[in-house]
């Protein structure tokens, strides 16, 4: 890296003392050698000067390709160098920032260490003071003696005496045309930090935004005027320079709260849209049959809970209009989602008409055909089993195997894996599609299933809880029904937090449990000793993070060799995991050592045991849904808890999980500390920054969501909005929920 571009300048050709270069500071608008060049918000970052041949691969790992992504990365936190002292008055341990003039500057390598380091001199009226920096040899060619500079940093104490450490530095050269942060950039006020990657500071993004910030001029405001007014936001181009440059804490907190309430908008309007399109297509209407459901209900061989009863009342109502249900049913482990599931099929089938039940994997589908097919028995239905393995048919108290294409379109109800949208595949008349543990259903996928002029309503299964702020969000589109209340009979998991001492007083207690006949579950976060973690220096909790192959090794050739032990990892191809999980249910295995993958689903009533290696690595509502992969039989289940970690804040956290066993109070906790993107694998749909970071501010989310649906209730296709149209349109090419 150059020395003048480290400091935050260009360089030119012609002289710096040449004021119509960039060198010299002139405008935004850059002259060179070649020629004159205007930025726009499309211009690539490739074509900044001194960014695009050294920076612009870094920068396009950040996402960044021209110049509107820059204006809109924004940074997670600032800086604060507003203090600026006299060297006098420093005080020990204390952030500030002094200007003077370098007396001398040096670098020199201490053997012992081999560390660089570089010595400045730097003087003011006051008093002098040294500042050094460690292995940042540039520095020395940066800066000269005589310069004026400002530093921002800590005042530290050492055996020679007082210094500051590892300071922000920048050579003060003010030109009176600049606009906006003032002559200094890195070193004088609120100065934002921006996540980094390899190669690239934020000192260099700093840089780069100052050149690129005029054309935030260029930039619309697509929120309609009457929202800005309603909830008193600054403009949209007063947003973006605060963000970047703020002149105060509260103009930087309102600038983020403007842009923060544009994302979560935009996600409001993506989510009410698609469910107005919804509700104008047509399916088929599946009227209430009040003495068949009657009938299900006293067949049952217990008592449904209150929640059980009001989230089918509310999809028995839903089936029965002309307009597709989009319902997701959110429940605990345990809470009775499939019975609840069973009782909307069963009043479809009833009609003539099929119904399609999906789950993630070959062994859930068995698990649910078993169960489907038991809780229905008296009625006298066709219901198929289909998976890219197996084809199989239940009537009449018999299983048969079949050909798919026959259970397809010979079946009341079909469950099965993504086999059931394979090609090939074709369903007389499904008017209802059943998913497990999958929250989105993406359009092609509908497509697929969609062979009619109405569509199917669908019900989505899950056991992740799921917060209010996110139902109100990226689930916006979707009713969704809870259930709170666990069936009566079923026992409390035992969970404690096992200290490093009593660990093998747990091992003798699994085996215990094993020699009554009973399985165990040991989960581990990572498949293979992570390099990093073991590096040297890493704080001894961090190195010890349990791997699956070294805990199967260890308890297969030390704990319990004479035991029979698995292992699971997400790694293993679907049929060798299918084939593990087969074995485990079928207690060919007595202690099944894996990753989370078998947070999802898998009912193993024989297993009364889960022990979490490195559970301060796993979220809360996580831990909530290991724990409740025990305690699915009639026999005492525990959970126990490792971790090494002697901080106090992991302690704290884990004990939520001794005294809750709510599954949603749990995931509000989680939310607010591990984030949504963390959790519900939003990350992944592509939600700028801010958006994630405030889906669990309800306030915002409430704001955001009333504005939406008053602005689409009064223009549902946005017509008198035409920015806002193309703003949508530009959201949807970036964002995805499925």
């Amino acid at each position: 890296m150059s020395g003048r571009e480290e400091a935050g300048f260009n360089t030119c050709p012609r002289s710096s003392t040449d004021r119509t270069f960039p060198c010299g500071g002139k405008g935004y608008r850059f002259e060179s050698c070649r020629g004159r060049m205007a930025l726009t918000l499309e211009t690539p970052l490739s074509q900044l000067p001194r960014i695009g041949k050294k920076y612009y691969k870094q920068f396009h790992k950040l996402g960044l390709n021209i110049v509107r992504d820059l204006l809109y990365y924004f940074p997670h936190r600032y800086d604060d160098f507003s203090n600026i002292v006299p060297i006098a008055k420093l005080e020990l341990h204390k952030t500030a920032t002094i200007q003077g003039k370098i007396l001398d500057i040096k670098s020199t390598q201490t053997f012992q260490r081999r560390i660089t380091l570089v010595e400045a001199i730097v003087q003011d009226k006051t008093s002098i003071i040294k500042a050094i920096w460690f292995n940042q040899y540039f520095i020395a060619q940066i800066l000269k003696k005589g310069q004026q500079v400002s530093l921002s940093g800590k005042l530290k104490l050492g055996s020679k005496g007082y210094y500051l450490s590892n300071p922000s530095y920048e050579i003060m050269r003010f030109t009176p045309h600049q606009k906006f942060g003032g002559g200094l950039t890195h070193t004088a006020g609120l100065i934002p930090v921006y996540p980094e990657t390899a190669g690239i500071t934020s000192r260099v993004i700093r840089f780069a935004l100052k050149m690129s910030l005029p054309i935030i001029n260029q930039i619309k405001e697509f929120l309609p005027s009457e929202i800005i007014k309603n909830q008193n936001l600054p403009p949209l181009k007063t947003a973006l320079k605060e963000i970047h440059f703020p002149k105060t804490k509260i103009s930087a907190e309102k600038a983020r709260n403007r842009l923060a309430f544009d994302e979560l908008f935009l996600i409001q309007l993506s989510v009410i849209q698609q469910k107005q399109v919804l509700q104008k297509q047509i399916a088929k209407a599946i009227p209430f049959n009040k003495e068949l459901v009657q009938s299900f209900v006293k067949s049952l061989p217990f008592q449904l809970t209150n929640s059980q009863k009001i989230a089918a009342w509310d999809i028995l109502q839903d089936i029965a209009k002309p307009m597709p249900m989009n319902r997701l049913l959110n429940g605990d482990v345990g809470s009775g989602k499939t019975v609840v599931a069973a009782i909307a099929a069963l009043e479809v089938a009833k009609t003539g008409s099929q119904v399609a039940f999906m789950a993630p994997t070959e062994i859930l589908a068995q698990q649910h055909f078993k169960e489907i097919s038991k809780l229905l028995k008296r009625f006298k239905l066709k219901i198929g089993l289909l998976t890219s393995s197996t084809g199989k048919i239940f009537y009449k108290g018999k299983t048969d195997p079949e050909k798919k294409s026959k259970i397809s379109n010979g079946a009341s109800i079909v469950i099965g894996t993504h086999a059931l949208i394979q090609k090939g595949v074709v369903f007389r008349d499904l008017a209802l599609i059943i998913i497990d543990e999958q929250h989105r259903f993406g359009v092609e996928q509908r497509a697929t299933l969609q062979k009619a002029a109405t569509i199917p309503h669908f019900l989505t299964l899950t056991a992740t809880p799921i917060p209010r702020t996110l139902a109100l969000t990226i689930y916006g589109d979707l009713d969704i029904s809870l259930l709170k209340e666990m069936p009566k009979g079923r026992q409390k998991i035992i969970t404690k937090i096992v200290a490093p001492a009593n660990r093998q007083q747990a091992y003798e207690f699994i085996r215990q449990q094993i020699k009554q006949g009973q399985q165990a579950f040991v989960i581990c976060p990572l498949i293979e000793e992570s390099e990093k973690l073991a590096a040297k220096g890493e704080p001894r909790h961090r190195r010890e993070v349990k791997s699956v192959t070294q805990e199967y090794e260890k308890l297969t050739k030390e704990i319990f060799p004479d035991l029979k032990i698995a292992m699971l990892h997400g790694k293993m191809r679907p049929k060798e995991k299918e084939e593990i999980m087969t074995q485990f249910k079928d207690k060919k295995t007595n202690v099944l050592v894996s990753t989370s993958v078998i947070e999802v689903g898998i009912d193993i009533p024989n297993a009364t045991v889960i022990m979490i290696e490195g559970s301060e690595r796993f979220g809360l509502a996580q831990l909530h849904q290991f724990r409740g992969r025990v305690g699915r039989g009639k026999h005492q289940s525990y959970c126990f808890l490792f971790t090494d970690s002697p901080a106090k804040t992991t302690q704290a956290r884990l004990k939520a999980l001794l005294k809750c066993e709510n599954g949603f109070e749990l995931a509000e906790k989680d939310l607010k500390i591990r984030g949504p993107g963390e959790l519900y694998g939003v990350r992944q749909s592509g939600l700028p920054d801010l958006a994630m970071a405030n889906l669990g501010n309800l306030p915002l989310v409430e704001q955001t969501r009333k504005e939406a649906n008053n602005l689409l209730d009064k223009d549902s296709e946005l017509k008198n909005y035409p920015l806002l149209q193309e703003k949508l349109k530009e959201f949807h090419r970036t964002v995805h929920f499925e």
